[in-house]
């Protein structure tokens, strides 16, 4: 009876955290929509097309893309920048950066376990698009409890002129 206990109770507070993570999730997106907030509209371009496209480990496409193609697509298509194919390779690109000089276009990097990374493109105001596991490609916080806990690093590209 006291296992069926814990692990209502835990359910309960892990449901809890879901919500309250989707709310933010929405809100921060909300705060995204309107191209006016994004200092390169390109960038805004590319998110729009790319938006909810499912997750897949492995995928470069609409019908499912992961974190490293989805950031490798945008690199390619903002800045006409090549970037390799999956995330490690991507986080030995360019230079780290601290966490407080991030700015527009720098890529950021999360251990999401002992042996996965995981990389977005942040936007400004603690904020960065990726492709989610659970989401799709859409736009998160770094100072969101899961992504803070897991952050890695920042590494600034050189973009063409």
């Amino acid at each position: 009876m006291r296992l069926k206990t814990v692990g209502m109770v835990s359910l309960l507070i892990i449901s809890g955290c879901a919500s309250q993570q989707e709310q933010i999730n929405q809100q921060e997106a909300s705060n995204w929509q309107q191209a006016e907030q994004w200092p390169d509209t390109s960038l805004f371009n590319v998110y729009q097309q790319w938006q909810g496209v499912p997750y897949q480990l492995g995928g470069n496409g609409r019908n499912g893309i992961d974190c490293s193609a989805f950031v490798q697509i945008a690199f390619r298509d903002v800045w006409q920048h090549y970037l390799p194919r999956t995330t490690w390779l991507q986080s030995q690109q360019g230079k780290a950066v601290a966490y407080r000089d991030a700015q527009y276009g720098d890529l950021v990097f999360f251990k999401t376990s002992s042996s996965t990374r995981h990389v977005g493109v942040y936007l400004g105001n603690k904020s960065f698009v990726h492709a989610s596991t659970s989401q799709g490609v859409t736009i998160s916080r770094l100072d969101n409890p899961y992504w803070a806990a897991r952050f890695w690093q920042i590494r600034r590209i050189e973009k063409p002129l």
